[in-house]
């Protein structure tokens, strides 16, 4: 049994820990496959987790933090579309640039607003992204009511109404024996914005492989003279693309500072978007692989954290700090000995230089 729940355990934590990878993965998508290569997803996460922290304490909202978190994120976005885009500059230097203004802003605003070292507050009740328990459940269909004694209240009912089948749904299988503790842990207990990440798995493959939109914007990744010939704006296009890109890479920073830590603080993305870009890589460019090796990567920092302190067999106890660095290590071997041949898009990192 203590095996099942440690097992329990690790799977729990992959799921957690891969939410940010699959979100900046899935923003990296969007770019790379419009020909815009973004090294700054770190920065934009960066930017994203201590807006949304500093907003979220600052008006006591949750979701004014997740709104500026996307806000910021996307500016962001927008000046790297403005640097290598319109001014055709280089992709990578960029990127790089972005990430340094990130890292040295966010520490310079936080300690001059809140003088916590560049920190931001302990984010409260009400501030941050609660988990959605069984308790949260249960307790939502023992009080849920249709009311219309206003207009308000009939929104508020109809919304409660769209969620209770759902909710009913999910509250039975969690009081099977045996199956309902896996799957109160496993699949409840979470946030809204794990549930988001996930589901942005099948809306981006749909975006990009049954719309007119993912359709020009592969077009514009492999050939954008054709595109222009076509009439399509090439860099309106690959505006959009990194709108996108902001806007994911910002729910990405908002998870980081308000479910997982509960506020901000200095360079807590980590590294994570440059993780999210090999996933990206191995995933070769698809969004249900880049889904599978973001959990891959998560699993293997799960299993880094569960494994601090504890004996190996026939090595033993090993230093925590080799643990520590065991995800990133294998990160390099993964692509390095099991990606096989990856192509990128053929116009990426390429400024589009129109024909007169």
């Amino acid at each position: 049994m203590d095996t099942v729940n440690a097992i329990v355990q690790v799977l729990d934590s992959t799921i957690r820990l891969s939410v940010p990878l699959l979100l900046a993965c899935l923003a990296g998508l969007y770019s790379e496959r419009s020909g815009i290569f973004d090294i700054g997803l770190e920065g934009k996460m960066l930017v994203g987790a201590f807006a949304g922290a500093a907003a979220a304490s600052v008006f006591h909202s949750a979701f004014i933090g997740l709104g500026m978190a996307i806000l910021i994120s996307v500016a962001f976005a927008m000046v790297h579309g403005f640097a290598s885009i319109t001014h055709r500059g280089n992709q990578i230097v960029s990127g790089v640039a972005i990430n340094f203004i990130a890292a040295g802003s966010t520490i310079i605003l936080g300690q001059a607003w809140f003088q916590q070292g560049g920190r931001t507050p302990a984010l409260g009740p009400g501030e941050r992204f609660e988990s959605i328990t069984a308790d949260v459940i249960s307790n939502f269909l023992a009080t849920y009511s249709f009311s219309t004694a206003s207009f308000a209240d009939l929104l508020v009912s109809i919304r409660g109404l769209i969620l209770y089948l759902p909710a009913l749904l999910f509250d039975a299988i969690a009081r099977i024996p045996g199956i309902g503790p896996i799957f109160a842990e496993l699949v409840l207990g979470h946030s809204i914005l794990v549930y988001f990440a996930f589901a942005m798995v099948p809306f981006t493959w749909w975006v990009l492989f049954r719309t007119r939109f993912g359709l020009r914007l592969r077009a514009v990744g492999e050939n954008p003279a054709a595109v222009d010939t076509a009439g399509i704006s090439v860099a309106w296009l690959r505006y959009r693309a990194l709108i996108c890109t902001g806007i994911l890479t910002g729910v990405a920073g908002a998870y980081l500072s308000m479910v997982q830590n509960g506020g901000f603080v200095k360079d807590m993305t980590a590294g994570k978007g440059y993780i999210a870009l090999a996933a990206l890589i191995f995933a070769k460019w698809k969004p249900v692989n880049a889904m599978f090796a973001c959990l891959l990567f998560g699993f293997l920092d799960a299993a880094s954290i569960r494994l601090q302190g504890s004996p190996l067999p026939v090595i033993g106890k090993v230093p925590a700090q080799f643990m520590q660095a065991l995800p990133y290590v294998l990160t390099v071997i993964l692509l390095a000995g099991f990606i096989g041949k990856a192509i990128p898009p053929r116009a990426g990192g390429v400024p589009y230089v129109k024909e007169r």
